[in-house]
């Protein structure tokens, strides 16, 4: 029995807390932690398909607190080195692995796009604001096409091109976006396609149909119109998730959303990217089949609505400064008879007068106090561990990924291409200045014939290794009970490297603790020691536990 499976098994629940309360103990960590992936392990077949009502959504995120009601709240579905595990939410990419350039650039895309030939348009666009419709290709596969709103070449559908390959690399699950060129003449409608026109009587859909589609889209002098063609996922879509609270008919979604790391993490990758719009109608959850039973599998759907632009043209000038509704500011703003101003008001975007990058902008950007235009649940509860954790992920993208990504964009303008990058960089730099400072930053310990670790505020040019300064103090570690008893006395060195204290048990089995801090440094927050635990393997010492924040 695991503990994946007393977690979703309430009767197998019961019987583990008698036994565990007559043996008057458990062991912490089990014989498959740290765990690498988080297991879908019941049938999820049953999960029927839900809207979720966007004005009601938008209203109890504005105006309260959904979700749990607690405060400072440990992430729920880290493992016990906390950190996330793959899942149908999550996989880890960047950080955790080396990604080659060729990988980056290519992100969630499979293919080369749409197959050429003859397009079938089969519906008109039922969501979202940017002009499109959906159409199959010369192979008869399902794609949602959009256009760049008339006027702002280049903008909807580079910041898309871009964004998923970023939201790809930090881990998300993502729909493949392809860049298409479309003339009006090469498309055709299905003859089963129809339309509801505002006179609310549904017809059969015509050719001429689609002229508001393109009166509303970008031309190009060519007479082509640039779109982003997305790939209809696989399985059945069942509607989106909340960013609180669970799915009740699926067995698997056990863990509160707002509890989610990689959800509270959106809170600096989409400060990173300006996604402003970070709403539940923007996900998706589709059922698919995954070793022998039906899954959920959660998709960041849209992701459009990033840097300083989105599907109408640029961004307002207060989005990513405010949400649309912040009490305090509105309360000012009366009192002061609108004398009270924000950043927001005097920023100088310094190249929004190219349409294709919009209001983006680094100098003023400030990752604590960025905001979406609508707040949720697991944004709201994200602690400094999460987002430490999320910083960590955006320091891993170097200058070159960051251009080479956003290469793929598809600019014409080459300063339009160098500015989004600089600012990418330029807002990276400042999220690690603001999240990898505030907490004991070291990571990626190993114990072999000594105890290596790394300074993460350090490896990112954030810090300098010379004010740290490190202390570790070594204990025994009873698994059963918990009991811990001190080795030796407390270690102090300048490098991120200590030996093994005498007395260190090599027996298959045990465990140690390490409490390690960098002690010497001026910042109080890094006194505070990370606790560690090893395990001791037939091969040598295993990693198995970390806490950086009870």
């Amino acid at each position: 029995m695991t503990r994946r499976t007393a977690a979703i098994a309430p009767t197998l629940c019961g019987w583990l807390a008698v036994a565990v309360l007559a043996s008057g103990a458990a062991p912490r960590f089990l014989s498959d932690d740290p765990l690498a992936r988080e297991p879908d392990t019941q049938d999820a077949s049953g999960v029927s398909e839900w809207e979720i009502d966007l004005t009601i959504d938008l209203a109890t995120n504005l105006f309260s607190n959904p979700g749990d009601s607690a405060r400072d709240v440990r992430a729920k579905n880290v493992n016990t080195i906390d950190e996330v595990p793959d899942s149908s939410w999550f996989t880890n990419r960047i950080l955790v692995r080396p990604i080659a350039l060729e990988e980056l650039t290519r992100g969630p895309l499979t293919s080369e796009g749409p197959a050429p030939g003859s397009w079938t348009v089969v519906s008109p666009k039922l969501a979202g604001f940017s002009p499109g419709f959906t159409m199959l290709d010369a192979r008869g596969v399902r794609w949602f096409v959009s256009f760049d709103a008339a006027g702002h070449p280049e903008a909807a559908t580079g910041a898309i091109a871009v964004a998923n390959k970023i939201f790809w690399a930090l881990g998300y699950w993502q729909v493949e976006n392809y860049l298409v060129t479309i003339r009006p003449e090469q498309l055709e409608i299905a003859e089963d396609a129809e339309m509801t026109p505002p006179s609310g009587k549904k017809r059969p859909m015509r050719m001429s149909d689609l002229d508001p589609v393109f009166y509303h889209a970008h031309k190009s002098d060519d007479g082509s119109y640039r779109g982003i063609a997305a790939k209809a996922l696989s399985g059945k879509v069942i509607g989106g998730f909340k960013y609180d609270g669970t799915r009740p008919d699926d067995p698997n979604d056990i863990v509160p959303h707002e509890h989610r790391r990689e959800l509270r993490a959106l809170k600096v990758f989409g400060a990173w990217a300006n996604l402003v719009d970070m709403k539940a109608d923007n996900t998706l959850d589709t059922k698919v089949e995954e070793n022998g039973k039906i899954v959920v599998r959660h998709y960041l759907q849209d992701v459009g609505s990033t840097f300083g632009t989105g599907a109408k043209g640029p961004h307002d000038y207060d989005e990513g400064w405010e949400s649309l509704y912040q009490g305090d500011k509105l309360a000012k703003r009366l009192v002061t008879v609108g004398i009270y101003t924000q950043p927001w008001e005097t920023v100088d975007y310094d190249y929004e007068e190219n349409d294709a990058i919009g209001r983006f902008e680094g100098k003023e950007f400030d990752p604590t106090t960025w905001r979406p235009r609508v707040p949720n649940g697991a944004f709201l509860r994200a602690r400094p561990d999460d987002d430490f954790w999320a910083a960590r992920r955006v320091m891993a993208f170097s200058d070159e990924m960051i251009r080479a990504i956003v290469k793929t964009g598809g600019y014409t303008d080459p300063e339009a291409e160098k500015h989004l990058s600089n600012v990418l960089i330029q807002r990276r730099d400042k999220i690690g200045r603001a999240f990898l400072l505030p907490i004991n930053p070291l990571v990626n310990f190993a114990l072999s014939d000594s105890l290596t670790f790394e300074n993460a505020a350090v490896a990112a040019g954030v810090a300098d290794e010379a004010e740290a300064g490190y202390s570790a103090t070594w204990f025994s570690f009873d698994n059963d009970t918990g009991a811990t008893t001190p080795i030796g006395e407390t270690q102090a060195t300048v490098e991120p490297q200590l030996p093994i204290p005498a007395g260190l048990s090599d027996r298959p089995g045990d465990f140690v603790k390490v409490q390690v801090a960098a002690a010497q440094s001026t910042n109080e927050a890094w006194r505070k020691p990370v606790d560690v635990y090893f395990r001791r393997m037939d091969t040598g010492w295993k990693l198995v536990g970390l806490e950086r924040l009870p």
